[in-house]
């Protein structure tokens, strides 16, 4: 397996020095060029064929990246704060590691070659925010981004959020997705996510959208609305009960009385409960139906 790197802090240093009037180009075509098939997948083009038209640039400020235009001596800082080769090589070793847990288990992957990158988050924006500083994508097979404000605690989190999204690289490559996936498949798939993570390092490293749950609220709040809500379907629909209402309020998708990340620390503590009844590794766990996991872990809801 092949693992490499888009270097995105010398990509940013270009922009930083460019004029204004070109930093956007520089970013669709040098950092974003690269991951095209992914941006295929989500119906993210490159460039808008209209003016102001929906591209690679507005998605990148919808989902809390840093906009090329504000990449400017102000970042000067933060891009030299991702320019240590040693980070970029425990991002690398984090993937690494992580499919490594797959194939040293003689699971044969499909992908063999995988790209990663790392960006700079919008530090005003809400997602951010409320992640702590830190945020990753790995669900499409082969690539993987994280995003973050530069500091010691999100780059300490780092490689514990690309093993994450490496876990969802894993899965989805056995696991087909599908647009009308159910709340319950998606809580299982972050809950197996996350569970990874936390197997490789620690469940003190766990993210912000499992700590800030607590045993008490879990299960006397917010168990009952995921278990009401295990079969509604549509990404707009699930937002909430996921994310919580206040992200949900941010894209005006409906609110269903949730606080942040309900679903994420709900998931964890789900598949947490499935591995210790079922004694199968997150390994097995990770490659298996939804369903199954669902069926086999039932009881949780009477805890």
């Amino acid at each position: 397996m092949n693992v490499n790197a888009i270097r995105s802090d010398g990509i940013y240093a270009k922009i930083m020095k460019a004029p204004f009037d070109k930093k956007d180009d520089i970013y669709r075509y040098e950092m974003m060029m690269p991951f095209e098939k992914k941006l295929a997948c989500y119906s993210i083009p490159l460039k808008a064929t209209t003016p102001n038209g929906y591209d690679v640039i507005m998605a990148s400020g919808m989902l809390g990246h840093i906009m090329p235009t504000k990449v400017d001596e102000t970042q000067r800082d933060n891009i030299e704060r991702i320019s240590s080769d040693s980070l970029w090589l425990d991002c690398k070793q984090s993937i690494q590691r992580s499919l490594e847990c797959f194939s040293k288990a003689g699971v044969e992957l499909p992908v063999q070659e995988y790209l990663f990158t790392i960006l700079l988050a919008n530090a005003e924006s809400p997602y951010t925010i409320m992640n702590e500083g830190y945020c990753g994508d790995g669900g499409i097979p082969g690539y993987i981004m994280a995003w973050l404000i530069p500091n010691d605690y999100t780059i300490e989190h780092l490689p514990v959020a690309l093993a994450h999204e490496t876990n969802h690289n894993v899965r989805f490559q056995f696991i087909k997705w599908k647009n009308d996936i159910t709340l319950g498949e998606m809580m299982v798939s972050e809950g197996l996510a996350e569970n990874f993570a936390t197997y490789l390092y620690g469940e003190d490293k766990a993210g912000p959208w499992v700590k800030k749950t607590d045993t008490k609220m879990l299960n006397e709040y917010i168990k009952p609305i995921i278990y009401d809500g295990l079969d509604v379907q549509g990404l707009e629909n699930l937002n909430a009960y996921l994310y919580g209402d206040e992200m949900a309020a941010l894209q005006n998708y409906p609110p269903v009385g949730l606080p942040y990340c309900a679903g994420y620390a709900c998931g964890y503590y789900f598949v947490k409960h499935f591995l210790k009844k079922t004694g199968k590794s997150i390994i097995e766990a990770t490659l298996l139906p939804a369903k199954e996991i669902l069926d086999a872990a039932e009881d949780f809801w009477n805890d």
